[in-house]
This record gives structure tokens, sequence and C-alpha cells, in this order.
């Protein structure tokens, strides 16, 4: 447990540090969508790469990537329902956020820090249906509701899937994986060292992309859509973690998954889509507050 409560001791110094820098203008909010790129395109492959190469695929395992699709499809029907008095607009971004999670920002530097690669190997797993929920069911509900003319047929939505370099990097190494081959060991010394980045640059980016002000008219859709996503997710996760006949790992990875933060894809979705930037931004933000405080409390109670 110490080495535990030193892991989120660290990644909120590293945190805090990147708040810091924007505070202090060395760092603007801007540069971190450069930061972002590097992380999702570099560092995040990479770590999948050292992590996933030669794993020995476990059914547990595809359950935790049918799992997060299933559980993503149900958030987002009952995003629908919960917000369908709302405005056309008002009901497509806030149901537009309820699925989906942040997996390969927030919670990989901590899985990593705290359980290592056999952490990662679970979190990966669900990340994988994950991305679907992101990319898919969270992009179609955001393009249809803003009232703009965006292709959503099963095609333009595979495109949009196949151009995640971090998804696309979880089916080759797994499928390389079920086959028995295996990377050439110069890709994975490289894959190594620039894995070790990502913690500490996914920290940072968290840090720097935190804003907490915002109008006050927000509150009850904030207080609203927070309530939706963390009741939700805390009463399943506890009754799948005492229920579920698995090992300990797997059942760590749906009770912490079901409360990570909102998915940041949703922030470049409200620019393509025109909703409310500073409301999406502003409750993304306050997700990544809560889900550490949550899975703080949970780690000292249950481990």
């Amino acid at each position: 447990m110490d080495s535990f409560n030193q892991q989120f001791l660290y990644s909120i110094i590293i945190i805090a540090l990147g708040y810091v820098l924007k505070r202090s203008n060395i760092m603007k909010e801007k540069d971190g969508e450069g930061l972002a790129r590097i992380i999702f395109n570099i560092t995040l492959p990479a770590l999948i790469i050292v992590t996933f190469n030669g794993i020995q695929i476990e059914y547990s395992l595809f359950m935790l990537i049918a799992i997060a699709i299933v559980y993503g499809l149900f958030l987002g029907l009952l995003g629908l329902i919960v917000f369908r008095k709302e405005d056309r607009q008002t009901k497509g971004m806030l149901a537009m956020m309820v699925p989906g999670f942040n997996i390969g920002l927030f919670a990989y530097p901590l899985v990593e820090g705290i359980w290592g690669q056999e952490g990662l190997k679970y979190f990966g797993m669900f990340d994988v249906g994950n991305a679907f929920i992101v990319f898919g069911l969270s992009y179609l509900i955001g393009s249809y509701f803003s009232g703009e003319q965006v292709n959503l047929d099963f095609k333009s939505v595979i495109v949009k899937l196949s151009r995640s370099i971090p998804l696309m990097t979880y089916i080759i190494v797994c499928t390389l994986s079920i086959i028995g081959l295996h990377l050439p060991p110069v890709v994975l010394d490289v894959s190594q060292i620039i894995s070790a980045a990502n913690m500490p640059l996914s920290l940072l980016l968290l840090g720097i992309y935190l804003n907490f002000s915002f109008d006050r008219i927000y509150v009850n859709l904030i207080i609203k859509y927070l309530s939706l996503r963390y009741i939700i997710g805390l009463a399943l996760g506890v009754l799948l973690f005492v229920t579920l006949p698995f090992n300990e790992m797997f059942r760590f990875t749906l009770l912490i998954s079901f409360i990570l933060p909102t998915s940041m894809s949703v922030v470049p979705y409200s620019v393509e889509f025109d909703y409310d930037k500073r409301f999406v931004g502003t409750t993304s933000n306050l997700t990544i507050v809560i889900s550490f405080i949550l899975i703080w409390i949970i780690a000292n109670i249950m481990m």
C-alpha cells in the first residue's frame, strides 16, 4: 500500500508541475496538442508493443474487449434517455460525452506505476473495446445531433478507427502474438526506450489541460452528467468486482475502468461539431479530478 500511495503522490506532483508550467506561461494549453500527438502516436504505441509482444492471450482478456463495448453501448443509450428533454445540441453534446473513457492518458500512467505490465495487459484489452466506443459510438452520436451533414456509414467508421495508431498497434501486436510471431529485437529495444516517456508525458499533459473556470449556468448540467457517469460506473463496478469469478486483476480492471474520466476525444469532437467547447473541456477536467480521488479511495480500501 505504501508503494501505491507513493505512486499516487508522484503522479500528483507531475500533474501539478504541468499545471504550474501552464499557469506561469512557460507552456501554453495549445502546446498540449503537440504533446498529445506525440503520446498517442509514438510513446503509447511503443508501450503497447512492449506490453503485448509475445503475450499469452487468455479467454478472459477477450471478455474485457466485449465488456467495454457492451458497457459503452449501454452508457450511450442511457445518456440519450437521461438527456432526452434537452435541446438537440445539448443532448448531442452530453450523450456524446457519456460513453468512452480516458485510458491512454489517464489510466496507463497509474496502472503502469502500480501494477506494471501485468496491469497494462488487462487495461489495454479493455481499451481495445473502448476505442470502438470512442471512435465509433461517441462520434456517431455527436455528429448526428450536431445537425451537420456527416457521413455515418459503416465504411466511414472503419476508416476513422483505422486512423487510430494505438488501436492498430493493439490489433497488430496481439495478432502476431496469437499466431506465435515476435517483433525483431531492435523494434522491442527502441520501443522499450521510447515507452519510458509515456508515463511522465501523459501526466504532464493532464496538468497542462487542467482548467476549472466555468459559467454558473453549467452547474446543473455538469452535476447531472457527473452523477450519471459515476453513480452507474461505481455501482456496477463494485457489483462486478464482488460477483465475478475471475482473478483480482480482471475485476480491478473493470472496477477502475468504469470510473475513469471522460475520453479526451470528445474535446476535438466538440470543435468539429460546433458544440460548447468550454463546457466539454471543463467537464472533462472535473472527471479527471473526481476519478483520481475515487481511485485513490478505492485502492486504499480494497488493496
